[in-house]
């Protein structure tokens, strides 16, 4: 879907003391508490699965996501629920702040920073009264879930195919 309009509807949060946020459309709902099942072997982003009505939906730490510093783990969190193509994702977020309709020219290109994890999901910056938001793609940032889905199933332990002697 193209968008003509001069303005970006976001959603902004905060992790790791940056201000992150995703385009609105994306966002289907926050969730301010939810039992999470963890997940053996998973990547050290993806902290659980949740299930929310019938769907269960991996959750992705953003702090962990990007490399950022964790939060204390008694500390509250949020999860920020979108939809990326067909599918949901939870983004475990410090806070979500607010909506804001940014203006498409005043977002900037984002430079190289330090960090590769940060650098490859965000696709623009952008600064605002008090402080610098960066825009992430949700696209980019479950890319490295959605190619972990992808790989072929690989077997741990005995086989039990009925080969040999």
């Amino acid at each position: 879907m193209v968008s003509h309009s001069r303005e970006l509807q976001v959603c902004a949060f905060r992790a790791g003391g940056h201000c992150f946020a995703v385009e609105s459309d994306c966002v289907a709902e926050v969730l301010r508490t939810a039992a999470l099942t963890r997940v053996p072997l998973a990547p050290e982003s993806i902290v659980g699965l949740l299930h929310l009505r019938g769907r269960i939906v991996p959750v992705i730490d953003v702090c962990r996501r990007l490399g950022l510093s964790a939060a204390p783990a008694d500390a509250p969190r949020t999860n920020l629920v979108i939809r990326v193509a067909d599918d949901f994702y939870s983004l475990l977020v410090d806070e979500v702040l607010d909506v804001h309709a940014i203006d498409r020219d005043r977002i900037e290109q984002p430079t190289a920073q330090g960090g590769t994890s940060t650098a490859d999901a965000v696709s623009g910056v952008c600064a605002a009264e008090s402080r610098l938001i960066h825009i992430l793609s949700p696209e980019r940032l479950v890319q490295p879930l959605q190619k972990q889905r992808s790989t072929p199933f690989v077997r741990h332990g005995v086989s039990h195919g009925g080969h040999g002697g």
